[in-house]
């Protein structure tokens, strides 16, 4: 017990960014917006009518919110937090990375366009 508490008693433990609380707030709110616009177009879509397209801006606005936040949750967590001599490695990893994620969404939300367009 005493080895733990005299570890922590010389170091300071980094203090958390501001934008950490903002990205998390973004995130789970868009979450909800998403579920929740899901939701509501799976019940529109059961009547026989079909759903406007310009309702899928919701969703896709939506999910690009949680990506964009994920994306900077975790570039607070591996880049901003690295040390100088492994940030480098660290922002080339993470660029790899979230131009994926990014590519992802671009092809989900083209194919879901171009799926109600014909």
């Amino acid at each position: 017990m005493s080895q733990i508490s005299s570890h922590h008693q010389g170091t300071p433990s980094p203090q958390p960014s501001p934008w950490r609380k903002r990205l998390l707030l973004i995130e789970f709110g868009a979450l909800a917006l998403l579920v929740g616009s899901m939701a509501l177009l799976g019940q529109q879509g059961q009547a026989n009518d079909p759903v406007h397209p310009g309702w899928l801006l919701i969703p896709a606005a939506a999910s690009l919110a949680v990506f964009a936040s994920f994306i900077g949750l975790m570039y607070l967590r591996w880049v901003a937090s690295a040390s100088p001599e492994r940030r480098g490695r660290h922002q080339l990893v993470f660029g790899l990375l979230a131009l994926t994620l990014l590519g992802v969404w671009g092809y989900g939300i083209a194919q879901t366009w171009f799926s109600i367009q014909g």
